[in-house]
């Protein structure tokens, strides 16, 4: 029996050893940790039961009958963050440049299936050079069996991906199909085809960095929601996010003690808003004042700023929260900002999160390229992503809410559960400037009349008592109590049941 145990030990050590020490150094020498070192830091101590930690390949040409390694390329197991259960695979890039093939996707789908079945969160830590060209076709099957059981998993379990290196060709594909994508600076990129293949078929010359690094990503396109400075604090924020998040869709969102008194009033709040409607103020304060001890959880703070998403906590439980920027655009509706808030209320709708608006929006951005984008069809976005969502939706216009951008960000026509304004509230088709100029184009050589009848109007609509006259605003509430406001609506709708006509999905406009 001594001999099994011994046997057993060494394997296992063989597996742990991956591809072998020089290799271990030489991803240490990058800035990198290995992949089981980052499982080790992402998980809670001692938590980590692994799975197929003997698996090789079955590859036999161009010599792979002699170059296994226990493992192939990958670790995958479960463990817990916190004490909540989690399923994670970590590519291994010191064996064989963690490269897919056909039995590592196995391992993959194996822990992604067992994370549906038991109703676990999947994360992913990804570092691999892509397919594993010796085994050809079948390695292309293993990604397309895990892109499958991503979109399986979609809505079902929260899925996020953190890129920690390479990440190329098909590969980004189910990173791209999860609910959050974070990068490492420096030391993760992820592109379709690579600054070579660019080059011969374009003839652009650009750098590996400039073509998908972190910057790319979180700044231009919009496909990564995060990006940090090294292997530790990119780990230690998906931990972070993942104490927000429920387990799946059946469950509700954790809760936590909290020390933040819900009824909390803050005087500075009814200074908040600058006399003058065209003075910016920032977003983030209000925000920082309402969360359980100003903890704001913020995704994509580095595209489309002029409007805000992530997470904080309304006594203990957690809130997804949308609020347009006025520090950005005059916090202005537009393409990037409407896809970016569609995607996330769709996601806080799949998990029971319920969503926080806060709005200061004088409309949807004017321009060719805008119209030419299709601002269109991405506005109905946000329009179609408020309207299907069935979770307490609680909002507070903080100042302008101005023509189809009034509609669009939660409004009681879209089924807001309680809609609340502050009296700097000014709810209208647009500002009084301008409806001014349309309604009294016959006077516009007088600018003293003008000025008269700006005022006027003004005074008829630059408030939110004659939204409250027709009920679309159910109170109008002092700044200062805002939080004490919004904690006793989300409170009041803890039991709200709401279901939309069945329907096998439906057709957002994409």
């Amino acid at each position: 029996m001594k001999d099994i145990l011994t046997q057993l030990e060494i394997r296992r050590a063989e597996a742990r050893a991956g591809g072998g020490q020089k290799r271990i150094d030489a991803q240490h020498a990058k800035g990198k940790l290995t992949a089981r070192e980052r499982v080790d830091l992402l998980l809670d101590d001692d938590s980590f039961e692994e799975f197929d930690m003997f698996v090789t390949h079955r590859a036999t040409d161009f010599g792979m009958a002699d170059n296994k390694v226990p493992g192939d390329g990958v670790v995958t197991g479960w463990g817990t963050i916190n004490g909540r259960q989690v399923y994670v695979f970590s590519q291994d890039f010191t064996v064989l440049g963690g490269s897919l093939s056909e039995t590592h996707a196995q391992k993959i789908c194996k822990v992604m299936d067992m994370a549906m079945r038991n109703g676990a969160p999947v994360i992913g830590l990804n570092d691999s050079g892509g397919a594993r060209i010796q085994e050809g076709v079948a390695s292309l099957a293993g990604y397309a069996e895990v892109f499958q059981k991503n979109v399986l998993a979609s809505g079902v379990v929260p899925q996020i991906s953190v890129i920690m290196g390479p990440c190329a060709g098909g590969a980004v594909y189910s990173p791209a199909m999860t609910d959050f994508i974070f990068m490492v600076r420096d030391s993760s990129y992820m592109f379709v085809t690579g600054p070579d293949v660019v080059k011969t078929v374009t003839n652009e010359v650009v750098t590996a960095e400039e073509l998908g690094g972190a910057i790319t990503h979180t700044r231009k396109s919009s496909v990564a929601d995060g990006a940090f400075e090294n292997d530790v604090i990119a780990l230690t924020e998906v931990r972070r996010l993942f104490d927000f998040l429920p387990l799946n869709n059946r469950s509700k969102p954790p809760r936590r003690p909290f020390f933040d008194p819900p009824h909390r009033l803050d005087h500075s709040l009814d200074t908040l808003v600058p006399e003058n409607a065209n003075t910016p103020y920032d977003m983030k304060e209000l925000i920082g004042k309402l969360a359980d001890e100003g903890d704001f959880y913020e995704i994509q703070e580095e595209f489309a700023k002029n409007i805000l998403i992530g997470f904080i906590r309304l006594e203990g439980s957690t809130v997804g929260i949308v609020a347009n920027q006025p520090m950005v655009l005059a916090g202005c509706l537009d393409i990037d900002s409407s896809r970016k808030a569609a995607r996330f209320v769709r996601f806080c709708d799949a998990f029971e999160i319920p969503i926080l608006t806060l709005v200061d929006v004088p409309g949807f951005l004017p321009g060719t390229g805008q119209e030419f984008g299709g601002v269109i069809k991405h506005g109905a976005k946000l329009l179609f992503a408020y309207g299907e969502a069935t979770v307490p939706k609680v909002t507070v216009i903080i100042r302008k809410a101005y023509g189809g951008a009034y509609d669009v960000m939660a409004s009681k026509h879209l089924r807001g559960d309680l809609n609340y304004a502050w009296p700097t509230a000014e709810i209208a088709v647009m500002g009084a400037k301008g409806a001014t100029e349309i309604l009294y184009r016959s006077e516009l050589g007088d600018s003293e009349r003008i000025a008269a009848r700006t005022a006027e109007y003004e005074a008829n609509f630059a408030n939110p008592f004659k939204a409250a006259e027709r009920g679309f605003i159910d109170e109008v509430i002092r700044p200062s109590a805002t939080r004490k406001r919004v904690c006793r609506a989300f409170a009041s709708l803890r039991g709200k049941q709401l279901s939309n006509p069945w329907k096998k999905h439906d057709n957002i406009p994409l």
